[in-house]
């Protein structure tokens, strides 16, 4: 008797723990079959790091191969879903086409940058969203810190040590936080370099961390500017230009540098299924299937989730709900083969960490506000709990910064032009859509 088949597109938080949960659940009685454009699960929240030099970038790329044994793992590009003839069509990275029949299917694509008609950004801007991404601001900043150091002019050395982060939510501020310090360290290394690197923090928004707890904010705001960042709220860019950026405040700030932060869209591919949406993000019940096709689900955050805790809303867009979502979607297709009673998605936030580099942290677990060491504690122990693998690097990797000097390279692997803000995936596109 033929197996049935589940696919699933997309191995971020949601369609990783998928898959990890249907292997457990199915115990060999379904086939499994992950698409996805990288063979590897990007773990984002240490992404800052990277950017940083303190995680090496292979260390939160964990194989998809190596974590989820029994499951079937394609690497492609998902680009059409037939749910008709239930089928998926794939272009893989040697532009061969390919498709894929299921019998059960779970949309996780994810999401990737947000953008905004601000002119000039798309062709100036640097999203960071991706690995890739992560890796080019590190040598990039690397490059400006040398450039300024050799400028004779002052000014072109202030513009080359100024950095503009848009976005204070929780990427951007990690960004920002990070950063300066990581320039810090570098104009430690660079006695000719006569200024200090200088790190902007813009949002629209009131305060840092508008999305989180007042408490998490505070401590967020206090430990930037007391690092020197330049944290400016009810501010944004009005127009980025090859030499720097104009502020809606009217201000021109000379840069070589705007990092993109501002937050994610449902990635376009969800707009293309035909199917009914909600703010970009694909419509499902609270059992994460899409009305009209019950062997269809849906999670992470390509989907639009009730949030059975706060009728009347959809689920935000966060790791730990796109990873509980990934779990319920395995269990309630267990469930649509006997194995199991299908449940509703109910989750109420765990609480928050925010790594600000250095000894500093916010974080509030069960809603116990702390900073400083207990928080970084915290912080590092949420991420090594939430990695699916690599934990043991990771930790020496913290380990080894803080005893040594961080080693301040650029390897030049990822050109600018291979990570464009306006992309239709989460990493370098393989194609445009």
């Amino acid at each position: 008797m033929t197996k049935p088949r589940v696919v699933i597109v997309g191995a971020g938080f949601a369609g990783y723990h998928a898959a990890k949960t249907l292997r457990r659940l199915a115990g060999g009685r379904a086939e499994i079959v992950l698409l996805n454009s990288t063979d590897y699960f990007l773990y984002l929240p240490l992404l800052p790091e990277v950017a940083a030099g303190v995680v090496e970038p292979s260390r939160i790329s964990v194989p998809l191969t190596g974590t989820l044994p029994g499951v079937r793992v394609v690497v492609g590009e998902a680009d059409r879903v037939d749910l008709a003839n239930r089928w998926v069509g794939f272009t893989n990275p040697e532009g061969e086409r390919g498709q894929l029949a299921y019998d059960r299917l779970v949309l996780s694509v994810g999401s990737v940058n947000k953008l905004l008609p601000i002119p000039g950004v798309t062709e100036y801007a640097h999203g960071f969203r991706g690995l890739p991404e992560a890796v080019y601001l590190h040598d990039h900043v690397v490059r400006q810190i040398e450039l300024a150091e050799l400028a004779d002019d002052p000014a072109e050395q202030q513009a080359r040590a100024t950095f503009v982060v848009v976005g204070a939510g929780y990427t951007g501020t990690e960004v920002a936080a990070h950063g300066q310090l990581f320039t810090d360290a570098l104009r430690v290394q660079r006695p000719r370099l006569t200024v200090r690197p200088r790190w902007m923090l813009l949002d629209v928004a009131p305060r840092v961390l508008p999305e989180l707890d007042e408490r998490m904010s505070r401590t967020a705001d206090r430990v930037l500017r007391r690092r020197g960042v330049d944290v400016r709220m009810g501010t944004s860019v009005a127009e980025a230009t090859p030499d720097g950026v104009r502020l809606t405040d009217g201000e021109y700030v000379p840069t070589c540098t705007l990092a993109w932060c501002v937050g994610v869209r449902p990635d376009p591919f969800v707009a293309e299924l035909g199917l009914r949406t909600e703010k970009g993000r694909l419509v499902v019940d609270e059992y994460l299937n899409v009305p009209g096709f019950p062997e269809v689900y849906a999670c992470g955050d390509a989907a639009a989730v009730p949030d059975l805790t706060r009728p009347g809303q959809i689920c935000a867009m966060t790791a730990q709900h796109a990873q509980r979502q990934g779990k319920l979607a395995a269990q309630n297709i267990a469930a649509s083969y006997g194995h199991g009673r299908r449940r509703p998605y109910r989750h109420h936030d765990l609480g928050w960490v925010v790594d600000l580099g250095g000894r500093d942290a916010a974080a509030n677990p069960l809603k116990v506000s702390l900073s400083g060491l207990p928080a970084k504690a915290v912080t590092r122990g949420y991420h090594l709990l939430a990695m699916p693998g690599n934990r043991a690097r990771v930790s020496a990797d913290w380990v080894l910064d803080a005893a040594l000097t961080r080693p301040a390279t650029q390897l030049g692997l990822v050109p600018a032009n291979a990570v464009p803000l306006e992309s239709s995936s989460p990493e370098v596109p393989m194609r445009n859509r």
